[in-house]
């Protein structure tokens, strides 16, 4: 009878240690990820190329702003600067890691914002995908609710 008592009692215990590991397990791999998301932006390229602390070069996925010399380009800078410099953001991965130029490619949100939404719908650039991504559907409504009222310096 101890026998049978001390094996369920072992039996148990190895669960009960099992169990532990399958949770720090978890918090290791998807802990860090939700963690290592949220980043403080340093600087601003352009409207849709940022840094975050560290040095990482993000270029935010869904929109194209206007580069250097182009009508739009200073208004969407910034724009991006007020609204995302020294603020800490959640940087959210889609489909590539990254793009030929080795930044990062992802959504950006601030305070529960899409960054990529809130450009789009003030007009400072255009929805841009190579294929569908998360937030596509979103995108490309602002951009039509901007051409439609003529917001911005896009559609204006």
């Amino acid at each position: 009878m101890k026998k049978r008592v001390f094996k369920i009692c072992v039996v148990f215990l190895i669960a009960f240690l099992f169990f532990i590991l399958l949770i720090l397990v978890d918090f290791e791999i998807y802990g860090k990820e939700v963690l290592s998301n949220e980043k403080i932006v340093t600087k601003i390229i352009d409207g849709d190329t940022i840094i975050v602390e560290g040095g990482e070069k993000v270029r935010i996925l869904g929109v194209d702003c206007d580069e250097r010399g182009k009508p739009c380009y200073s208004v969407a800078k910034n724009f991006a600067e007020e609204f995302l410099l020294g603020k800490t953001v959640i940087l959210e991965r889609d489909i590539e890691e990254k793009d030929r130029y080795g930044r990062s490619l992802r959504y950006v949100f601030v305070e529960g914002d899409n960054f990529s939404v809130v450009l789009t719908e003030r007009g400072y650039c255009v929805a841009r995908f190579e294929r569908d991504g998360k937030y596509s559907t979103e995108i490309v409504r602002a951009e039509k609710k901007a051409i439609e009222n003529k917001i911005g310096c896009k559609w204006n």
